[in-house]
């Protein structure tokens, strides 16, 4: 959350001369209301299964660069589907989060103690995103153009 998964992705497309695309933004104008709301209003186990269809749907129709919720990698089918992509988990500390996003309750997981909530999604999230990453690349104190170009330079990937 607040990584910058989708300005980070639509600078590597742009740099590679490729389509971007974001699954959040899928599920937002397939579902007509925010992803909080879908939280708020049918629960996380509803959300889940919503996310994991737009995330096999992208995978199979779109070919460019494609930015993926920050739980999309909690479903086991969701994680062997992207073993074939080159998939970068861009990763920052809480302390960077905290400047980013202000950890504030717009964000459905972290709406009690975000802090703490922050740092036992990462705690249980982090071994699965290194499992399906060819490449990590950390995003503490960068600028977006920083991270795209440590994305391109991690994948050995040229500009177009």
């Amino acid at each position: 959350m607040g990584v910058g998964k989708s300005t980070v992705g639509a600078l590597v497309a742009e740099r590679l001369g490729c389509a971007y695309r974001d699954t959040d933004d899928d599920i937002v104008a397939e579902q007509g209301r925010t992803i909080a709301d879908i939280f708020v209003d049918e629960g996380e186990p509803v959300f889940r299964a919503i996310e994991k269809q737009a995330v096999h749907k992208a995978l199979a129709e779109h070919d460019g660069v494609l930015a993926l919720g920050g739980g999309a990698i909690l479903d086991e089918d969701t994680r062997g589907l992207l073993a074939g992509h080159r998939v970068v988990y861009l990763s920052m500390d809480v302390e960077e989060a905290v400047k980013r996003t202000g950890l504030n309750a717009a964000r459905p997981l972290l709406a009690v103690n975000p802090r703490r909530q922050w740092r036992d999604l990462m705690e249980a999230r982090r071994h699965l995103y290194t499992e399906v990453a060819r490449a990590v690349v950390a995003t503490d104190g960068r600028t977006p153009e920083e991270v795209a170009q440590a994305v391109l330079d991690a994948l050995e990937l040229k500009e177009a």
